[in-house]
């Protein structure tokens, strides 16, 4: 094992105590604390194996497309999507059935990925045996990236990016990221500026191919279009306005910018989206302590005419939710986050808002700056006014609208790129797969 490794490797070992001790905690199934080890059961058949990892929800709804293309072009395989977290576990599973009924589709299974201890990431990889692992956007795990290169294993990385914050982390351990990119076989980068950063921490320039965000290949969902309209139809004629996937110290300024915007719409509603579960609760108390008249999702109620919250407290339901407003405001912009997808409120045409804080975002931020599609607030303040004028301008609103889904349309393509570079990558492996492992 090279230096960079056996340090990273020691320092979770020393970590352990504290990474077992969240994993603990967090809500998983039975299930989950064998695979994070590596302990996979075994598969219902022996079919060969695709293997995609995507972090958490985020991941696997912009990976959703993606998903989708893989197990209508490899119907003989089985398509393993791996995820850190139980919500990325649920939108997994909730996909299963997300293929044309006439169509002959790989089955889909979900497992937790392991913990990148070098016993748990070789086991994991031994017995998991894909064809090809597929790497989504910055899950960079040197020993389970390592154990693919010891097995053969051809290794992609899709939907490539890396914001200038991930970059300076990333580059003081560029020995260990060098090493861990030299595992890589391919990458597909959202830029050109992700793909310079890629290459300043080691990885081969000609193993990287820019094909823009797979985010534009976003197709609308007709479950989610169904749930917005009988949501719209529920609620009547009010102005309406979605902060969606929000964090702490975020919801309070928002709660804030509500009870201004009461004073000029009294009947306004604020559809509220928390980013994470785990604060559903937290954000429902918020509101109530606030004092205001709140609905949840959770619960199957319509809101009222006198609810003036609409909690989002349930899973995958995002994007219909945003399909009800006048206008969204996206979260992790208001607070040092780095913003969330902003392509997913543009999908359901409407109009997007969002505070400074985009790192994680700014490639896509700027397209849809330069088409006059965003509109970018620098505190509470300013988003107050701003939804008050787009409330009141409903010229302003459809422009907006189709310039959104405008850059949408223009800079779809980067899934038939993806999908042929990953052809590609598992032609080249034939007759190298290690078997189907056990």
């Amino acid at each position: 094992m090279s230096w960079p490794r056996l340090a990273y490797s020691g320092a979770i070992g020393l970590l352990s105590p504290l990474i077992w001790r969240r994993v603990w905690r967090e809500q998983l199934p039975d299930r989950a604390r064998g695979e994070r080890m590596g302990c996979l059961r075994p598969f219902a058949d022996e079919r060969p194996r695709l293997w995609l990892h995507c972090a958490s929800v985020g991941e696997v709804v912009a990976a959703r497309p993606l998903i989708r293309a893989l197990r209508l072009r490899h119907p003989d395989h089985r398509l393993v999507v791996s995820t850190m977290t139980a919500t990325g576990a649920e939108r997994v599973l909730s996909l299963v059935d997300d293929v044309p009924e006439a169509e002959a589709a790989a089955p889909l299974s979900h497992v937790f990925v392991a913990l990148d201890f070098p016993g748990a990431a070789r086991r994991f990889v031994q017995r998991l045996a894909p064809r090809q692992a597929i790497f989504f956007e910055t899950e960079l795990w040197p020993n389970l990236l390592r154990a693919c290169a010891r097995r053969g294993i051809p290794v992609a990385v899709v939907n490539g990016r890396l914001s200038p914050r991930a970059f300076r982390g990333y580059r003081r351990l560029r020995p260990l990221m060098a090493e861990s990119l030299a595992c890589v076989d391919w990458l597909a980068a959202k830029s050109g500026e992700d793909a310079e950063r890629f290459v300043e921490l080691g990885m081969a320039s000609d193993h990287i191919q820019v094909v823009g965000s797979m985010k534009f290949d976003m197709a609308l969902d007709d479950a989610s279009l169904k749930v917005s309209e009988r949501l719209h139809a529920a609620i009547g004629h009010r102005p309406i306005w979605v902060a969606g996937s929000t964090h702490p110290g975020e919801d309070e300024l928002l709660l804030g910018v509500q009870r201004r915007l009461q004073a000029r719409f009294p009947d306004i509603l604020l559809v509220l989206v928390p980013r994470h579960p785990q604060r559903f609760e937290e954000v429902a108390r918020l509101c109530q302590e606030a004092g205001f008249e709140t609905v949840r999702r959770s619960r199957g109620r319509v809101p009222s005419a006198r609810a003036e919250i609409y909690l989002g407290d349930s899973m995958g339901e995002l994007q219909a939710l945003y399909g009800t407003a006048d206008l969204a405001f996206v979260g992790g912009s208001l607070v040092p986050i780095g913003g969330h997808n902003l392509l997913e409120p543009a999908l359901m045409g409407v109009p997007v808002v969002t505070g400074p804080h985009l790192d994680n975002f700014e490639d896509v931020a700027q397209l849809l700056r330069d088409a006059g599609a965003l509109v970018e607030i620098a505190d509470a303040d300013e988003l107050v006014e701003r939804v008050a004028a787009l409330l009141e301008d409903a010229e302003q609103r459809k422009r907006l609208s189709e310039a959104g889904q405008g850059v949408i349309d223009t800079h779809r393509g980067a899934l038939e790129a993806t999908l042929a570079g990953l052809d590609r990558l598992l032609g080249h492996s034939q007759g190298r797969w290690p078997g189907s492992g056990g």
